[in-house]
Order: C-alpha cells, then sequence, then structure tokens
C-alpha cells in the first residue's frame, strides 16, 4: 500500500467545508478523474473514474463519521483499493484546516510508476487546490448531511 496525505486551509466556516465534502455527488466538479458519484444510501458510494484513459467503477464505504470532523471510508472489493479519511479543523470563525490521507494500491504498471513519480500526490493536493475554489467562490454549502456513522456498526 501506498500513503498520500495533503491538506490545506479553506476561507470558509468549519460547519461550510464539512458539509461541502458530504455532497458526494459534486465531486466530479473538483475531483480530477472522477466522471460520476452516485451516493447509494447513508453509507454507500458507487464511483466511475477515468485516468489515463482507463475507466474504473467500484463502490466505496463510510466507515466512520463524525460532522464537522471526519469521514473514513473503505474501497469494497473490485480492483480498486484503497481506505482514506478526511479531517476538519476549525481555525477560526471564517477558516478550516482540511486534511486528506489516502493508503491505496496501485495497480499495474502505470498506477505503481505514477505513485513513484509522484504524481497520485500531485492529483490529490490538484483536488483540495479546486475544492478550495469550489466551496470559496460558491461561500456556502450546497447541502450536507450531518449523520453519525460509527465504525464496526
Amino acid at each position: 500500500m501506498s500513503m498520500v496525505q495533503e491538506s490545506i486551509e479553506i476561507e470558509v466556516p468549519l460547519h461550510t467545508a464539512y458539509n461541502q465534502w458530504t455532497q458526494f455527488e459534486d465531486f466530479p466538479r473538483f475531483m480530477e478523474g472522477v466522471e460520476q458519484v452516485t451516493q447509494l444510501d447513508e453509507r454507500h458510494n458507487h464511483w466511475r473514474t477515468k485516468v489515463a484513459g482507463v475507466t474504473r467503477e467500484f463502490d466505496t464505504e463510510i466507515v466512520d463519521q463524525l460532522p464537522d470532523q471526519k469521514i473514513a471510508w473503505r474501497t469494497l472489493g473490485g480492483e480498486v483499493q484503497q481506505m482514506g479519511v478526511v479531517t476538519f479543523e476549525r481555525l477560526d470563525e471564517q477558516r478550516t484546516a482540511v486534511r486528506l490521507a489516502i493508503d491505496f494500491q496501485p495497480d499495474g504498471v502505470a498506477e505503481k510508476a505514477a505513485d513513484v513519480m509522484g504524481m497520485v500526490d500531485r492529483r490529490v493536493k490538484g483536488d483540495l487546490r479546486r475544492f478550495k475554489s469550489f466551496i470559496e467562490e460558491r461561500g456556502v454549502e450546497g447541502g450536507g448531511w450531518r449523520g453519525r456513522i460509527k465504525p464496526g456498526i
């Protein structure tokens, strides 16, 4: 497994950043290579990605979600293997730190080479920058789900 960790400061209140992140179907608007995310229920999402001409579809499960603090997930079966957590920290009334950590298993020669060359790190950093622009330009979240999902339940 490989790990990517990136963080960014965003000029919106904590609840605004967190609420927007829970709008998984908006991810294609700021995540490079993500073509579609369909929320199946409060725990499960179906993803379609296209990276370097390769289309992949996979499901994720939210395994821990604590409003205004964190969302942790993992993939379910299939060829894409990853788990991660995004955390949110209030810096002041109008600023939030967002930290993203992803463990993933590169599949195939191209993905392994991209990982070694730091391309995955750059993509994640770019996704966070695009999220920052997306939410700061809007100034308000496009919705939000504030339910609690506990590990192991």
